[in-house]
C-alpha cells in the first residue's frame, strides 16, 4: 500500500494591510519542521472573503522554505490564458527548484462572463488549454491548432521537474473523474464532498484507470478535507454556507478528527490536505501532536 501523504492549507485569507511577513514566515517553517509533504493554496479571484492570489502564495511561500513542496488545488482554468498561466507555473517550478504541484479544475459558469469566456464549448477549452501547457513544458517547438488556441512558438525555460509539474484535476461529477484519468496525472477530490461521495468517486477513477490501461500506482488521488481538532462552530457555520447542509468537515475531539481522517483514507485518498480555514497556527500544532501520530 502507498502511505498516505499529509499537506495543510496555506493561509490566504488576508484582509487589507492585514498580511503578516513574519508570521507566514514562521508558519511555512513550522510546517516544513513537521514533515508536511506539500502545502497548498486555492483560487477565488471574484469572492467577498479577502483571499490572495495562489501564484502569488505559492512563490512567496518558495522563498520561504528548502523543502516543502507547494500546490494550487485548483485553477479555474478557463478563467486563465493557458500561455500566460503555462508561463507562470513553469517560472515558479524553476525558482522552486521543482516543488510544485498543479490542479486544475473547471469551475462553475456563473462568473464567466466576468472573466469573457463564452459558455459555449468549456470542456473542450479547458482540456485543450491543458494540453496546449503540456505542449509549452515540453515541445522544443510549440505547434498547437486547437479550436480555441492556434500556437506557434518558443517557451524557455522549460519546468525544473520533468516533463512537468504534477497536473492534479478536480471535480465532483463522474464527467471531471474520467477528465482527470484522461488528462492528469492525478485527481483531487473537493473539500465540498462528503467521505461517501469521494469513496464513489474514487470507484469511478479505478474503473478509468483499468479501462485506460493506466497503472494505479503512477496516479494519486488526493481529498480536501476541511478539519478543526476542538470545538470550533465558526467551521461548521461558513461550510454551511457553503455548501448547504451536507456535513463535510471532520471536527471534534482528537479521537473523532482521528476517526474521520481513517475514513477518507480508508476510501482511497494517498494524499490528504488538511483545511483548517481558521486559527491556522494553533490547528497546525495540535494535528501534528495530536491527530497525526495515529495515522502514520
Amino acid at each position: 500500500m502507498t502511505e498516505t501523504r499529509f499537506a495543510i492549507s496555506l493561509p490566504q485569507q488576508v484582509s487589507d494591510g492585514a498580511f503578516d511577513p513574519g508570521s507566514f514566515r514562521d508558519y511555512l517553517r513550522r510546517v516544513e519542521e513537521l514533515g508536511f509533504h506539500s502545502a497548498w493554496t486555492r483560487e477565488s479571484t471574484l469572492s467577498p472573503s479577502p483571499t490572495l492570489g495562489p501564484i502569488e502564495v505559492m512563490t512567496y511561500a518558495a522563498a520561504c522554505t528548502e523543502r516543502l513542496r507547494l500546490g494550487c488545488a485548483v485553477f479555474i482554468l478557463v478563467q486563465h490564458q493557458p500561455l500566460q498561466l503555462a508561463k507562470s507555473i513553469a517560472t515558479l517550478d524553476q525558482l522552486s527548484r521543482g516543488r510544485l504541484e498543479v490542479g486544475f479544475g473547471l469551475g462553475g459558469r456563473s462568473t464567466l462572463a466576468d472573466f469573457g469566456v463564452p459558455p459555449d464549448g468549456l470542456v473542450t477549452r479547458f482540456t485543450e488549454s491543458i494540453e496546449l501547457m503540456r505542449a509549452c513544458w515540453t515541445e522544443a517547438k510549440v505547434g498547437f491548432d486547437g479550436r480555441f488556441w492556434q500556437v506557434d512558438g518558443d517557451m524557455e525555460p522549460k519546468p525544473y521537474q520533468k516533463p512537468h509539474p504534477p497536473v492534479w484535476i478536480g471535480g465532483h461529477r463522474p464527467a471531471a473523474v474520467r477528465r482527470a484519468v484522461r488528462h492528469g496525472d492525478g485527481f483531487f477530490g473537493a473539500g465540498g464532498a462528503t467521505t461517501a461521495a469521494f469513496a464513489e468517486q474514487v470507484r469511478t477513477v479505478k474503473a478509468e484507470l483499468a479501462a485506460a490501461g493506466r497503472d494505479p500506482a503512477g496516479f494519486g488521488i488526493a481529498k480536501r478535507v476541511y478539519v478543526s481538532v476542538g470545538t470550533e462552530p465558526r467551521i461548521d457555520d461558513l461550510l454551511r454556507k457553503m455548501y448547504g447542509g451536507a456535513n463535510v468537515a471532520v471536527t471534534g475531539p482528537p479521537e473523532v478528527c482521528v476517526q474521520g481522517l481513517r475514513d477518507v483514507i480508508a476510501a482511497g485518498a494517498d494524499l490528504v490536505l488538511l483545511d483548517t480555514m481558521f486559527d491556522e497556527r494553533e490547528q497546525l500544532e495540535r494535528l501534528a501532536t495530536e491527530v497525526l501520530p495515529q495515522l502514520r
